[in-house]
């Protein structure tokens, strides 16, 4: 269900802020809004400003605890398995200002630490990249910061390797310039020549080895001959490389600090959340003022703190005007709240909606373990999501829905396999026939899919056609609960009526059934049409869009019965090819590949399909989306679990 909320509205002194934003951290059920009306409000906004917060810091923080724990990750010694239970700490250890100060400062190191080694690396490459210059020159038994006298000048020149020393020396010679070419070295794209001419025709030999694609090489290095700059670079890239080796060697033991780091983060995610609910809040130094939103059901506790912290305060139910700014939380039992996940992904519901999980919950697991529809499978499933359950304590919204969700779909998909007499597809009829190849044993099943498709399909249809009328069913309910009673009878009741005088028609083939739907059509569906032309119009788009609508949506059910059939195809393919070796482990073996890649691919696409027909065939029926999730200030814990004092 949508938790009904009230809104709140909290003058308090601004000493207080600090207890009083401790006490909502530990309730965690208060969300503090921006009183935007406020400040657009002159006089209002002559009095009051922003609060200032550290938002910013935090965040850059933040970042840093991420970088020193993906340092560890990186280069520690300790390296930790896929799945793992998170700790559990107190209230106390977690907002533990001395332990924040330390874990900041290992923080720091680490990042310091991280800052020397990417430096490190840097001179690395650059020294690289300078010894990979020098190379070519090594044979160059001359100074290279030597270039020229003062009547001569000396150049390091590059050309292409293509180029014909003889020819340039041969049309320098022509230009009576006097220079002399000497080839230092060469490789496939490059020669590399020193170039000996007389400053006064430095320009005239310039330009005619230009024309040659002749460039000039020039160094900023020490003094010294290219092999002389080649020894001392190789000194330097060894002793970087032994600092790196030091440094990576030094983060190597930062894994002690991971746990500490670990609970640091999420307290800085909690510190982030609640700045972001000081930047909310307006004051003049003296007092604070804030709006917000609590769930109506905990207004005890929330005035109980308010009182506590000398705050004058009200609650009040919000107003139609602010229906759209309420924010939503979902209220559900064990077995609806994995659904959460699938609200989540489409949108949440409006305040004042109707919340889709409990409605859709028994239908998305029928659906899913139809599709899927394999006791294999489903064991599999069922076992995966406890194993992680167990194992992990999934976090976060998603990871701690869609285990459960998992578990309960396996389930679904077991019982579908078990009508169906599907495990990994034919995999036991198919080894037993392998081991004996007289045996005939077939899997119990009420029906085959591979047998029975038509029968799979009309069952498809039929439960498609339920789950539409269920739909229907909830927007009569919301419309009389609103009052709109006549906008539910010209709507979902009268083609409750159509259908039903439609099948009594098929059955008894009475014509007078066909004149009764009618009728009932064209006294309905002109209804808020103005008008004659209006009222026809009325009637003949209602007849068309809802005819082809009807058709295409229950035809989309289908779908259940096409994904049952192709995953018990696939299955018994797979089986079969490994059947065909003719020995049990190569059956083994590529069945368990098949069905690997059969069961990977339908967990997913069971899932989208099934996503599907709630989404659009379900909701569409129904369902007003739009709802602002409810973000209160609470503890943000990835890592940890924070349990009261």
């Amino acid at each position: 269900m949508i938790v009904k909320m009230k809104k709140l509205r909290v003058i308090a002194m601004a000493s207080e802020r600090r207890r009083l934003m401790d006490g909502m951290l530990r309730l965690g059920c208060v969300e503090v809004s921006e009183p935007t009306d406020k400040l657009a409000d002159p006089a209002w906004s002559a009095l009051l400003r922003r609060e200032e917060s550290a938002q910013t810091q935090r965040r850059i923080e933040l970042s840093e605890v991420y970088t020193a724990l993906d340092a560890i990750a990186r280069y520690g010694k300790t390296k930790e398995k896929g799945l793992h239970l998170r700790p559990e700490v107190t209230e106390e250890t977690f907002l533990d200002d001395a332990a924040a100060r330390k874990a900041g400062a290992a923080s720091r190191e680490i990042n310091d630490t991280l800052q020397f080694l990417e430096q490190l690396r840097t001179d690395e490459n650059r020294m690289v990249s300078l010894r990979g210059s020098l190379l070519p020159w090594e044979a160059l038994d001359v100074p290279l910061e030597h270039h020229g006298t003062a009547h001569t000048v000396t150049r390091l020149e590059v050309c292409p390797a293509a180029v014909d020393l003889n020819a340039v020396r041969a049309e320098l010679d022509a230009a009576d310039a006097a220079a002399e070419l000497w080839e230092i070295s060469a490789d496939k794209q490059q020669r590399y020549v020193y170039l000996l001419c007389l400053r006064s025709e430095e320009g005239q030999v310039q330009e005619i080895l230009r024309a040659h694609g002749f460039s000039v090489t020039v160094f900023t290095v020490p003094q010294g001959t290219a092999k002389e700059n080649l020894v001392r670079e190789d000194e330097l890239i060894a002793r970087n490389h032994a600092q790196q080796r030091d440094t990576v060697e030094t983060l190597s033991h930062c894994d002690g600090s991971r746990d500490m780091l670990r609970l640091y983060a999420d307290r800085l995610e909690t510190e982030t959340l609640r700045e972001e609910t000081v930047e909310a809040m307006l004051t003049d130094g003296t007092i604070l003022f804030f709006e917000g939103w609590a769930p109506a059901e905990r207004m005890g506790e929330v005035g109980a703190l308010l009182d506590g912290c000398a705050c004058a305060w009200e609650a009040s139910d919000p107003t139609e005007d602010e229906i759209p700014d309420v924010p939503v939380a979902l209220k559900n039992n064990r077995f609806t709240r994995p659904l959460n996940m699938v609200t989540d992904m489409y949108s949440l519901p409006s305040y004042a909606g109707v919340d889709p999980n409990p409605l859709m919950s028994v239908f998305f697991i029928l659906f899913y373990g139809i599709m899927m529809a394999d006791m294999g499978y489903g064991l599999v499933m069922m076992a995966l999501s406890l194993f992680v359950i167990k194992k992990s304590k999934p976090n976060g919204p998603t990871m701690r829905n869609m285990m459960p969700l998992m578990f309960y779909c396996g389930v679904s998909t077991f019982l579908m396999g078990a009508l169906t007499g599907g495990f990994f597809g034919d995999f036991i009829p198919q080894l037993l026939k392998l081991i004996n190849p007289e045996s005939t044993f077939r899997m119990p099943a009420l029906f085959s899919p591979l047998d029975d498709a038509v029968t799979a399909l009309i069952g498809s249809l039929v439960l498609g056609l339920v789950h539409i009328f269920f739909g229907m069913g909830v927007s009569v309910s919301m419309k009389l609960r609103r009052g709109q009673v006549m906008d539910a009878l010209c709507n979902e009741i009268v083609w409750y009526a159509v259908f039903a005088l439609g099948a009594a028609g098929i059955v008894t083939g009475q014509q007078w059934f066909l004149w009764a739907i009618v009728l009932l059509l064209v006294a309905t569906q002109g209804y808020g049409k103005k008008g004659l032309v209006g009222k026809l119009m009325g009637i003949f788009g209602s007849l068309y869009n809802n005819v082809t609508g009807y058709f295409s949506d229950i035809l989309s059910y289908s779908r259940l019965m096409a994904l049952m059939l192709a995953g018990a195809v696939i299955a018994q393919v797979f089986n079969t090819i490994g059947a065909i070796t003719g020995n049990v482990v190569g059956f083994f073996v590529i069945s368990l590949l098949g069905n690997t890649l059969n069961f990977a691919l339908n967990l997913l696409g069971c899932y989208v399909h099934d996503m599907r027909l709630q989404c659009l065939e379900f909701f569409g029926r129904f369902y007003e989306d739009g709802g602002k999730p409810f973000r209160p200030l609470q503890v943000r814990a990835k890592y940890v679990d924070v349990i009261e004092n």
